[in-house]
């Protein structure tokens, strides 16, 4: 067989194979135009058959078609079963991911898919007996064949122009499902991103951050507790609308619930960085997030001493600056086992501090929250009280419904982590305590056709971007303070994002600073002058 023959064979391969989901947005944009669509088809076709031909070279050609159809296997394998998109952001949290969380998406599905799809004939690639060619004839057709694919590539596109044009400007999605084109080009924005990034100055901020004077005069210390949920969505949190009881616990408390609350991003990669950022969604960037502090530098520099726990997948980049520890090997056989903890240990850990703590803190804890696809390990057995629930990372082997009742069984149990903290700040008499709550992103159950999250956020469902958050005050914070609770609970309506967080901790922790926008410190409007500091 001629190299390029086996260039087209293997482009025929992938095409029939590995793009389903790009068959059926291209059923959807031409249905009633069936010939413009085959016209469409085929010059894609042509491109991919053109970039391929770069790489028919005796002995570059088999290697390199047996890393595309394995690569296009395993990416269309979550592209066609869970709906993710594989853009520069889904590549960040591949990168990101640890071994620990990343085996729970190695599933029997996963590997009979691969197996058949992409490593048979990525084998099979090496058995083929091709031609082999000198270097030069290699050049020359090589080159021909680029330049005549290239050309009917352009020529059919521009049968007609201008609706093409439209479907390329406008239908991303189609764009971003194209097998293996688009997540290698995703692939290079993500190696041109971190190369920008390198090269970037670190600017400091808030080099005017002080506490007020008259923020807290009790004499006794501040401790701030910030949690960071992760995916968990608004719309299972019975403290909104939800008709399922999963916040029985935190019901009881006294605190200010909000529910439209939207995300930074859909993805922990993204939404973490960002929403502890100066910046908001339309102005984060990965370069501007790495380049620039965010709020726990501010904190610390007003004078507190600011510690991230972690019972995740890490901090992102946060806490280079502040005190670390994670939780996740800790030797606690109540809260940890092969390699995780459920959020309890969070509690215990916090716990541990709290009589060392003799000057103004702020803890973040980083929860492992509703982390799925192996939600059944994220609560313990006998917060199990939505049944059936699946039991297993293979949602083919479960009900939607059965899927449900496991995320939200997560959720009742982030409900008991919560209240429990809630519990322990409350008792706390030698410190003036707060709390603040809020998600990184949300999660998708079928809806659509999505599961999990990170999907782009142009096309990201509510379930993906509407997060909850809490906040609950001491009695002690609210009179040295001069806050307002029910201020707070008046209008739980009202539009947030992860823009206010950066704004709303400093005004929390009482750390004045230019960097901090009034506008956006949802305290701001329920802060009174401190009453002389009497708790």
């Amino acid at each position: 067989m001629h190299q390029l023959m086996l260039v087209g064979a293997s482009v025929v391969v992938v095409f029939a194979l590995h793009n389903a989901t790009f068959w059926g947005i291209w059923a959807e944009i031409f249905y009633g135009s069936i010939a413009r669509g085959i016209v469409f088809a085929v010059a894609f076709f042509l491109l991919c058959c053109g970039l391929m031909s770069i790489f028919a070279f005796n002995r570059l050609l088999r290697p390199t078609i047996a890393i595309l159809l394995i690569l296009s296997a395993v990416t269309s394998f979550y592209m066609d079963q869970l709906g993710v998109v594989i853009d520069r952001e889904m590549i960040q949290n591949v990168v990101s991911t640890t071994i620990t969380e990343g085996k729970h998406l190695i599933t029997a599905p996963f590997v009979i898919w691969v197996g058949l799809t992409g490593l048979l004939p990525a084998v099979l690639v090496f058995y083929i007996q091709i031609s082999h060619r000198n270097f030069v004839t290699a050049i020359w057709q090589n080159m021909l064949t680029l330049l005549l694919c290239v050309f009917g590539f352009v020529g059919l596109i521009a049968t007609d122009l201008k609706g093409n044009a439209s479907v390329l400007r406008t239908r991303i999605d189609l764009k971003s499902s194209f097998q293996p084109l688009a997540p290698i080009a995703e692939y290079f924005r993500y190696v041109a991103m971190i190369s920008r990034s390198v090269t970037l100055e670190f600017n400091e901020i808030g080099l005017d951050a002080a506490l007020l004077e008259d923020f807290n005069l009790s004499g006794k210390p501040n401790l701030t507790v910030v949690v960071v949920g992760e995916t968990a969505r608004a719309q299972n949190f019975s403290l909104g609308s939800y008709d399922r009881l999963t916040n029985p616990e935190l019901a009881k408390k006294d605190i200010a619930y909000f529910d439209n609350v939207s995300s930074c991003g859909t993805s922990t990669a993204v939404s973490l960085p960002c929403m502890f950022s100066k910046f908001n969604r339309s102005e984060y960037s990965y370069e501007r997030g790495k380049s620039h502090e965010n709020v726990l530098d501010l904190i610390q520099r007003a004078g507190y001493r600011v510690e991230w726990i972690d019972n995740n997948t890490g901090d992102k980049g946060l806490a280079e600056r502040v005190v670390y520890s994670h939780v996740t090997n800790v030797d606690d056989p109540t809260f940890c086992g092969e390699g995780e903890c459920i959020d309890g240990i969070l509690v215990a850990e916090v716990a541990r501090r709290l009589a060392g703590i003799q000057s103004d803190t702020v803890l973040v804890l980083h929860q492992i929250g509703s982390h799925g696809p192996s939600y059944y390990l994220r609560y313990p057995q006998a917060f199990e009280k939505f049944q059936p629930a699946c039991r297993t990372s293979n949602f083919s082997d479960c009900t939607t419904q059965e899927l449900t009742n496991a995320y939200d069984n997560t959720i009742l149990y982030t409900d008991k982590v919560m209240a429990d903290l809630v519990s322990l700040l409350a008792k706390q008499k030698s410190l003036i305590t707060s709390m603040i709550y809020v998600s990184d992103h949300g999660e998708s159950l079928g809806e659509k056709g999505l599961y999990l999250h990170g999907a782009p956020y142009f096309m990201a469902p509510d379930e993906q971007t509407k997060v909850p958050m809490i906040i609950w005050l001491s009695d002690a914070y609210q009179r040295v303070t001069g806050t307002n609770l029910e201020c707070l609970t008046a209008e739980p309506d009202l539009d947030y994002s992860h823009a206010n967080l950066f704004h709303t901790l400093l005004g929390m922790t009482g750390v004045q600073t230019a960097q901090r926008d009034p506008q956006l410190d949802i305290f701001d409007n329920c802060r009174k002058k401190p009453n002389g500091g009497k708790p």
